[in-house]
Parts: C-alpha cells; sequence; structure tokens
C-alpha cells in the first residue's frame, strides 16, 4: 500500500505517494498534467517488486503540494534536487518522469547529473528535439494548440473548469484513445485539479516568460547533451506528441529509445507493468 511523505522545502508545504522499503533505492517519479501522483501506484508497486522505494510526489501546483509559484522548469528542478536531498542526503536516486515530469526531469539532469545514477522519461522527447518539431511539423502544432489556449489566463482556466473539467477528459481521450480510466480515478483526478487550479496552467505560462531567460534555457539545453544515462519510452498511439522524434545527439551517456505498443500518452496508466518491467530493468544496470 502506498504511504504519504511530507516535508518542506524553501518553507512551502510538499507531499508525494511512496512505495517500498525506506531503505530500498529511490526512485523519484514526477507526474505530468493532467495528472497527480495516484496514477503512479501501479508503477510504483512494480518498481518496490523489484527493490527500488519509489517516490512521486505532488508537483509544486498541485494540492496539497504548495500550490505558490514560480512555475518555470529551474524552481521545479529546484524541487526534485530538494526532494532527492531530503530522501537521500549524500546518495544518487533514479528518476522517472512523464510528460511535465519528463521536462522537469531533463532539467535536473542537466543541473546536477552528479545526484542521478539513472533515468526514464516517458512521453515528451528532450525539450530542444520537441521544440524543432513544433516549428518544423504543423501536425504538432496543431496538437499543442491546448498550449496557446492555456496563455489565456482567466478564460483559459474558466474552459478548462466548465462542464466538470470536461475540456479535461477530452484531453485524455485524445491523448491515449485506448484508455479507458475508472469512474473513481477521474474523479480523484478532477478533485485535485479543482484543488489545485489554476496552478497546473501556470507551468505552461511560465515557457515563454520572461523570453530571454527561457531562450537562454534552450541554448543551454542543446549546448550541453545529458550524461546520465536516460531510458526513453513512448507510446505507439500517443495522440499528443509523435513518436520517433529524434533526440540521440542531446545525450552523451548511454541513451536507449522504446516504443510501448498499445499505450496512448499515459504510459504509467496504460501499461503500468510493461513500463515497470523496462523501467526497473534499466535502473537496476546503472544502481
Amino acid at each position: 500500500m502506498p504511504r504519504e511523505l511530507r516535508w518542506t522545502s524553501s518553507g512551502e508545504p510538499f507531499a508525494a505517494l511512496t512505495v517500498g522499503d525506506d531503505d530500498a533505492t529511490p526512485v523519484l517519479c514526477l507526474h505530468g498534467f493532467p495528472d497527480h501522483p495516484p496514477s503512479f501506484v501501479p508503477f510504483l508497486e512494480h518498481l518496490g517488486a523489484q527493490g527500488f522505494r519509489g517516490i512521486a510526489p505532488w508537483m509544486r501546483g498541485y494540492a496539497p503540494s504548495t500550490l505558490r509559484g514560480p512555475f518555470d522548469v529551474d524552481h521545479l528542478a529546484g524541487d526534485v534536487l530538494a526532494l532527492a536531498d531530503t530522501v537521500a542526503p549524500g546518495r544518487r536516486v533514479g528518476l522517472v518522469g512523464h510528460d511535465w515530469g519528463a521536462v522537469v526531469a531533463y532539467q535536473a539532469l542537466l543541473r546536477a547529473p552528479e545526484r542521478f545514477f539513472a533515468a526514464v522519461t516517458l512521453s515528451v522527447p528532450h525539450p530542444v528535439a520537441f521544440l524543432r518539431e513544433l516549428v518544423t511539423a504543423p501536425a504538432q502544432l496543431r496538437r499543442s494548440s491546448y498550449m496557446v489556449l492555456f496563455q489565456l489566463g482567466p478564460l483559459a482556466d474558466a474552459i478548462v473548469k466548465r462542464n466538470n473539467f470536461a475540456f479535461i477528459e477530452r484531453l485524455v481521450r485524445a491523448w491515449s484513445p485506448s484508455l479507458d480510466l475508472p469512474p473513481a480515478d477521474l474523479a480523484a483526478l478532477k478533485d485535485c485539479l479543482r484543488e489545485s487550479m489554476p496552478s497546473p496552467l501556470e507551468y505552461y505560462r511560465s515557457i515563454p516568460r520572461p523570453l530571454g531567460a527561457a531562450m537562454a534555457r534552450v541554448r543551454a539545453a542543446a549546448a550541453r547533451p545529458i550524461v546520465v544515462p536516460t531510458l526513453y519510452l513512448h507510446g505507439e498511439s500517443d495522440g499528443c506528441i509523435r513518436p520517433g522524434i529524434a533526440q540521440r545527439r542531446y545525450f552523451a551517456g548511454p541513451f536507449e529509445e522504446s516504443l510501448v505498443h498499445g499505450a496512448g500518452h499515459f504510459l504509467a496508466m496504460e501499461k503500468p507493468h510493461v513500463i515497470g518491467e523496462r523501467a526497473g530493468s534499466w535502473l537496476t544496470r546503472y544502481r
């Protein structure tokens, strides 16, 4: 059964779900949008069975963690490093990130590679590879139009919350066509979003602001390849980001990329046993 972990970082409260022995090798598992840690529980159980302690935090902006910003990727990566210092001071940890959690994971790997023995990223490729796809592929621009909508402040907030988060249900169906989310799980996700809004959308609003800092992050990410061994998994039916975006050039350490058949965007929910086995095998190789 998952247990709840609570801590403070710079005076702000954070919470996580954890599965596995307390003295096992920690693996931090970062959720994306629209998602929260309970979705990771079956995946965490697979990690626990392989001798890891899976720890899935409610990311900044998701209740019961702090709802206060800033929400730029540098601060979010700082939260991850603070959690690593909390659960494993002086030790390296594993890192798993899905969607926005993957974006934050890449930044944490660049910022403090010495803190991680290996990483697994899900559904979102290296940020520079994604940006190249966004500006060169009209189909990806259409898939990512929701990111433009989210820039509209209170109007976007109202659209997302309208009719009991019907917009979120449409996103989930479009991104993972074969995912049949149980009603109780969908209700729990909506409850989390209801308590957290508009903070989850602030992640997207932070992308271009301030523009100078955003461009500097892109240039830095393009110039510094990731040295931590990284496995990238992507669903073959992902309706958010197409599979097969070239990204090997952004990794100087061991890197593998694998397609997950019969899955869309929400890999940990759709194929927890497959993701658990592949991630566990990769993490075991380098711990």
